[in-house]
C-alpha cells in the first residue's frame, strides 16, 4: 500500500508539515526515532518570529503553546550594537505594526504541544521508528525503518531529520566556523522589559533573549575559550559577560545551566530528489546569530504543505511538483543562508578598520524608516 506523504521526523518542523496536511483528506504518516511522544531528552531555547506565530495560529496550536509551562515570552524590541565601536539599531514591534517581533520558547514545551496536536490529528504517527534509508522508484518513495524491519512506501517522502544523509543524491556541505556557543540562563536585578540584545564583540556575537523572568544567553566564543568559561565561578562568569556589554546591559546577578556546542553551517546540495523533499535543519542548519534557521525551516514546512494540498493526488511527489517547490523556496532559502553567514563573517572579524563601516551601516539602517521596516519585515516573515 502506498500512502500519500511519509514524513521522517516528528520534531517541530516535521510535525508542522503533518498538522498542515491533517485536514487535506490525504494519507499522511510520520515516523520518528523517539521511543514515544513527549520523550525530549535535552531542552534548548528557540526564537520564533512573528511569521512562525502566524503559522502556529493557523494550525490551531498557538493558544496551547502560550498556556504551556514553557510559555512563549514576547520580544517587544531588539537592540543591536557593537563593542568597541559606534552605531546601533533598535527594532520595535510598534514600528513593525505587530504585537511582538518574536517569541522565546522552550523546545521541549513546543514539542509537547505539537505531539499532543499530532495525537488528535488525522495522521498516522509511528514512534520508535529509526529511518535507515530513503529511496525511490518511478511511482513511490521507499523509507526503510530499522527498528521495525519494514518499508514504508509513499508518493512523497519528506525528510525533516538526520535521515537526510541517507537519501541518494542529497549531498551535504559543512563549513566549520571555528566557534562554539556557550548557552546559559542568566538573571538581572531588574525586569528585562521584553527587550532582546545582540551584541557584537571581538570574541564573537552575544545574544540575550528574554525568557520568562530571565534571559537565555547565547555567547559565541573560540573553542579554546569554552572550557575556561564553563569552569569560571558564577561571579567571574557574570563579570566577564558584563564587561562585554558595558553600559548596554547592567545588573547580571545569576547564571545557571551553562553548556557549549560547536557551530557550523550545513547545507544540503539539493532539497529535492526523486519522490523526496528535504526540509528544516535537514536542508539547512544555520549559525544562531540571527535566529533564522528554525523559522526558515517552518516556512519550508508550511509552503510545502500548501503545494501538496494544491496538487492533484496522483501528482503528489512528481518531478513537476517538486520542481515548483524548489523554485518557491529558492529565494527565501538563499537569502536566509547568505544573510546569516554574512553576519558571521562581517561581525566575527574584529579588524579595527571594519568597525567604522559597520557602525555607519547600523546608523543608516536605524535612521532610514523604509530601510528599517524592510529589514524588519524580512526578519519577521522571510524573503519572498
Amino acid at each position: 500500500m502506498i500512502c500519500d506523504v511519509a514524513i521522517a521526523g516528528a520534531g517541530p518542523v516535521g510535525a508542522t508539515l503533518a498538522l498542515a496536511l491533517a485536514d487535506a483528506d490525504l494519507d499522511v504518516v510520520v515516523v520518528d526515532a523517539r521511543a514515544a511522544a513527549d520523550t525530549i531528552r535535552a531542552d534548548r531555547t528557540l526564537a520564533l518570529s512573528h511569521g512562525a506565530r502566524l503559522i502556529f495560529e493557523r494550525l490551531g496550536i498557538w493558544t496551547a503553546l502560550v498556556a504551556s509551562p514553557g510559555a512563549a515570552t514576547p520580544i517587544a524590541a531588539i537592540d543591536v550594537s557593537q563593542a568597541g565601536g559606534f552605531g546601533g539599531v533598535r527594532l520595535t514591534a510598534d514600528e513593525q505594526g505587530v504585537p511582538a517581533l518574536g517569541y522565546v520558547v522552550s523546545y521541549r514545551a513546543l514539542s509537547q504541544v505539537l505531539d499532543a496536536a499530532l495525537a488528535g490529528a488525522r495522521v498516522g504517527v509511528r514512534f520508535g521508528a529509526s529511518v535507515r534509508s530513503v529511496g525511490a522508484s518511478v511511482d513511490a518513495a521507499a523509507i526503510e525503518i530499522d527498528d521495525q524491519d519494514a518499508t514504508l512506501r509513499a508518493r512523497l517522502a519528506v525528510v525533516a531529520d538526520g535521515a537526510a544523509s541517507s537519501v541518494p543524491g542529497i549531498g551535504r556541505r559543512r563549513l566549520e566556523y571555528g566557534q562554539v556557543a556557550i548557552v546559559a540562563s542568566v538573571a538581572l536585578d531588574r525586569p528585562h522589559g521584553r527587550v532582546a540584545y545582540e551584541r557584537f564583540t571581538r570574541d564573537g556575537p552575544i545574544a540575550l533573549l528574554p525568557q520568562r523572568d530571565r534571559y537565555a544567553l547565547v555567547w559565541t566564543r573560540r573553542p579554546a575559550d569554552a572550557p575556561q568559561l564553563l569552569a569560571l565561578s558564577e561571579d567571574a562568569f557574570l563579570a566577564s559577560l558584563s564587561a562585554r556589554f558595558g553600559a548596554r546591559v547592567r545588573g547580571f546577578v545569576q547564571v545557571s545551566e551553562r553548556r557549549a556546542f560547536p557551530l557550523a553551517l550545513e547545507v544540503a546540495d539539493k532539497i529535492i530528489g526523486p519522490r523526496v523533499a528535504v526540509i528544516g535543519n535537514a536542508a539547512q542548519a544555520l549559525h544562531p546569530i540571527a535566529a533564522q534557521g528554525f523559522n526558515l525551516g517552518l516556512r519550508d514546512a508550511w509552503e510545502l504543505a500548501q503545494m501538496i494540498v494544491d496538487t492533484p493526488r496522483d501528482a503528489i511527489g512528481s518531478s513537476a511538483m517538486l520542481a515548483r517547490y524548489r523554485r518557491s523556496r529558492a529565494r527565501d532559502r538563499r537569502v536566509g543562508i547568505a544573510f546569516t553567514h554574512g553576519l558571521v563573517r562581517l561581525f566575527g572579524n574584529d579588524a579595527p578598520w571594519l568597525r567604522v563601516p559597520r557602525g555607519v551601516g547600523m546608523m543608516l539602517l536605524d535612521s532610514v524608516p523604509l530601510a528599517k521596516r524592510a529589514f524588519g519585515r524580512a526578519m519577521l516573515y522571510g524573503v519572498r
